[in-house]
């Protein structure tokens, strides 16, 4: 019989101090959700965006361009509108993917998307602008875009050191 800490006997590798090394109970599931914490918010708040303004180019185009950002007006907005309809049903699958925790690696698309919608608008912005036009708009775009892809990107790194794909 060997002597521990404190004095008291332990025999067969059990420590009197009563220290474990294993992870308690749970530990596990609560380090999971914490590694997707950043990767699930950040798809929550691109459904909320999108939606919003998917919603919003849905139901008054007009309104929205040329009003609040300053934009020409157009012979017809139906592109505008199914544009909106493609962002709502993008935020849909957002949720989705934002509640999976086994399909993390689907949030890819959603980083390439955003980085080129924030690529795109930012290049708008810069050289192809018409006369007259606000470019806000495509600035703000662009801005929020690129958060998002550095949300998606930051919470897809973390996931993947945790949840590697082999």
């Amino acid at each position: 019989m060997l002597r521990g800490g404190g004095g008291r006997a332990f025999a067969g590798g059990n420590s009197a101090v009563g220290v474990s090394y294993q992870p308690p109970p749970g530990h596990l599931a609560a380090r999971r959700a914490s590694t997707m914490t950043i990767l699930r918010r950040t798809l929550q708040a691109l459904a909320a965006i999108y939606a919003g303004c998917g919603l919003a180019l849905m139901v008054a185009p007009r309104w929205i361009l040329t009003d609040w950002f300053r934009q020409p007006q157009y012979a017809d907005y139906t592109y505008v509108r199914v544009a909106g309809a493609m962002s709502f049903g993008l935020a849909l699958l957002a949720v989705m993917v934002s509640r999976r925790d086994d399909a993390w690696w689907w949030a890819w698309a959603f980083a390439v998307v955003t980085g080129l919608c924030g690529t795109i608008t930012a290049l708008h912005a810069l050289f192809d602008v018409p006369a007259g036009a606000g470019v806000f708009l495509w600035w703000l775009f662009a801005a929020i875009s690129w958060g998002l892809t550095a949300g998606l990107v930051l919470g897809l790194t973390r996931a993947s050191q945790e949840h590697p794909l082999s």
